[in-house]
């Protein structure tokens, strides 16, 4: 088995109009690779109709909607995390307890609201209350504000996986761009907080900080939007892992922290 555990699709009311075609070419590439789950969220209408990281509630229903579509049509291939924006709070928890019913096993935060901040806390119930992960989009190493979103790094998510203990906690592409040590070294000791190896980044020793820093049982294989960066770090870590730790990595810890048999090949 092997789950990309933080996938993205696009729908039809989103801004490019060969949408169908990428995700076909995501389950294409996904059959390369030898991808058998990808765990994905549509983020609204992709900055269509609303911004992107602030999406409106229709926007948020819209994009949770499609990914349904797409589960219903891959039930075995595709799986879902909740896109909500707390913001919102009464329909955030609406469009969770909605979808989760529905099938999705997770809950995605991306940046609309800092991560430490109180507004969040219903969420984080929500997820204790349902058993399920939450993947927090994260900038590594936040050092100003960035217009239209608000961007979070590990400190800050660390503060909300010290509220919400018994919440499972993915740290977004450690590979997304910024200085990822300053990351590792936020939640070290917070044993609640996953690491998700996507992003374009493939630094040197990236890999191997990770595995220093939180140890193999916290670390989520993953591509995000870039799959051959995925792929990469992936060959790279069949030289660096024994068999036994490459399998934790590849499904084995994601399989730990989602629903019970919720990721069945």
């Amino acid at each position: 088995m092997l789950i990309d555990v933080h996938a993205h699709f696009y729908q039809p009311a989103g801004a490019r109009a060969d949408w169908a075609e990428r995700n076909a070419s995501r389950l294409r590439a996904g059959e390369q690779i030898g991808i058998t789950r990808h765990v994905a969220s549509i983020l609204g209408s992709w900055g269509r109709t609303s911004p992107t990281y602030f999406p409106s509630p229709a926007d948020v229903t819209s994009g949770n909607d499609a990914l349904l579509a797409l589960m219903r049509a891959h039930p075995d291939r595709i799986s879902g995390y909740v896109c909500v924006n707390p913001n919102y709070t009464g329909h955030a928890l609406a469009e969770i307890t909605r979808c989760l019913a529905a099938g999705m096993i997770g809950i995605k935060l991306a940046a609309s609201r800092r991560a430490n901040d109180p507004l969040l806390d219903p969420i984080g119930d929500a997820a204790r209350r349902y058993g399920v992960p939450v993947l927090h989009h994260v900038w590594q190493h936040r050092r100003r504000e960035w217009p239209g979103q608000e961007a979070s790094d590990a400190a800050e998510l660390a503060e909300l996986a010290a509220r919400h203990p018994l919440v499972p906690f993915i740290l977004a592409h450690i590979g997304g761009g910024g200085d990822w040590a300053h990351s590792l070294r936020a939640i070290r000791d917070v044993a609640n907080i996953s690491v998700d190896l996507s992003g374009s980044g493939v630094d040197g020793s990236m890999l191997e900080r990770c595995v220093d820093a939180v140890g193999v049982p916290r670390l989520l294989w993953g591509c995000d939007l870039t799959m051959c960066t995925g792929l990469a770090k992936l060959r790279h870590l069949e030289g660096l892992l024994s068999a036994d730790d490459l399998e934790r990595v590849r499904w084995r810890n994601a399989a730990a922290i989602f629903p019970a048999g919720s990721l069945a090949a």
